[in-house]
């Protein structure tokens, strides 16, 4: 019996034995952050670029909310060297057919770090408020929001930031938060890592407004554009054109746009020419306005791209999520026709209830995860808490340092 001993107390030191690494190492438990759409500092860099010659041939420009980085790159130059070329080879798996535009390279700046997502300054300053360390237990798994999850090296560096920051901090389990987008992120690397994995490294998953199955606004977009910088929408036509053609290619796009399997015909997307169109009819959409076939392609492949409804795509791990309510939400909008590149006109969007940012059919579907076994869940609303402010919100943030102090649940 002594070697059975000897082998248990082995496994135990190296966090083989599930339920054991949080109770080895008592302590504050680090967060790693997974940042909003276009929340994470991306730098452009161009070498000698012939997309469009009216454009400077090389320099660098940054792309992300509130960026106020000078630069000679106008936003429609910005739009055309960020929009993804698609190669449509069968039998070419999917995150394999994007590349950049020639002469130009993206990555993420200060990968990590919480200079990389300066967005959340309130709730870094909350964490350290509690004891916490910017950059040892506060860390940020920033990505490229033109991607999905399977493209980048997205999973393997996610995976990674996430066994260092357990390492660094006493091998204690980590709590994974994400918002708005960056929910969709963690539920890819939850369902894509093993149950050993997470019970030896995570700690739970905190989703502030999760955009686990879309919102309705995306399907209008491809048709208007949206500019990035104030998420505002172009006010020139050149500037809609290169916006929409640029979101037509990206694969997150449609990863972000509402999940018919969710939605059905619950809200309007777009409405033109008489005619009302829900996320079911998407391909009657794409087909009435003539999209190129590779948005149809790609539009397959990635709505719904990050499965979370069904039992099987459960994240198998405690789950403290957050959501605002009571505010109007645009979902779509009335074009005048379905040609690519249109200014908008304010007074044509479509609205329903919810954080200002996503309709309530995409902040409440979480729900489905009360019949996770085994782990614990919450969902709290908090009306009148728009979508941006929810991660700073002073309520918000005292429950995730409650949540931080509350050991795991197990079967």
């Amino acid at each position: 019996m002594r070697w059975r001993g000897i082998a248990v107390a082995v496994a135990l030191a190296m966090g083989l034995v599930p339920g054991t690494a949080a109770a080895a190492a008592p302590g504050r438990t680090p967060l790693v952050l997974f940042p909003a759409f276009h929340l994470t500092k991306l730098r452009v860099t161009v070498h000698n670029q012939t997309t469009d010659p009216a454009c400077p041939a090389s320099g660098v420009f940054e792309d992300w909310f509130q960026n106020d980085q000078a630069t000679v790159f106008g936003q429609v130059c910005q739009d055309e060297l960020e929009t993804l070329r698609y190669n449509a080879i069968p039998g070419l798996p999917m995150p394999l057919r994007f590349r950049e535009q020639p002469g130009v390279t993206v990555r993420v700046v200060d990968y990590g770090r919480t200079s990389s997502a300066p967005f959340y300054e309130p709730m870094y300053r909350a964490l350290e408020s509690a004891g916490y360390v910017r950059d040892k237990d506060i860390r940020v798994a920033g990505y490229d929001a033109r991607l999905t999850p399977d493209m980048g090296g997205f999973l393997p560096r996610a995976k990674n930031l996430i066994e260092d920051t357990f390492r660094d901090n006493g091998n204690r389990p980590v709590e994974l938060v994400g918002h708005s987008n960056g929910p969709l992120y963690v539920q890819y690397l939850l369902t894509h890592t093993s149950q050993a994995w997470r019970a030896k490294y995570v700690h739970g998953f905190t989703p502030i407004a999760g955009n686990f199955p879309g919102q309705g606004s995306l399907y209008s977009i491809l048709f208007t554009g949206l500019n990035v910088q104030d998420f505002g929408y172009p006010t020139t036509k050149a500037n809609a054109v290169s916006s929409a053609r640029m979101y037509l290619s990206l694969p997150s796009t449609y990863m972000s746009a509402s999940d018919p399997r969710i939605f059905d015909d619950r809200e309007v997307v777009v409405s033109s020419g008489g005619r009302d169109y829900t996320p079911r009819d998407y391909p009657t959409l794409f087909a009435d306005a003539h999209l190129p076939a590779a948005a149809r392609q790609i539009a397959d492949h990635y709505i719904g791209f990050v499965r979370f409804a069904d039992r099987g795509s459960f994240p198998e791990v405690d789950v403290t999520a957050e959501k605002g309510s009571g505010l109007p939400t645009l979902v779509g909008a009335r074009l005048p026709d379905l040609t690519v590149g249109q200014l908008t006109d304010p007074g044509e969007f479509l609205f329903r209830d919810g954080d200002g940012n996503q309709e309530d059919i995409t902040n409440e579907a979480v729900r489905v995860w009360r019949a996770m076994p085994c782990h614990a869940f919450s969902l709290t609303d908090n009306p009148g808490v728009d979508h941006f402010s929810l991660p700073g919100n002073p309520n918000v943030l005292a429950r995730l340092l409650a949540n931080l102090k509350r050991p795991r649940e197990h079967c």
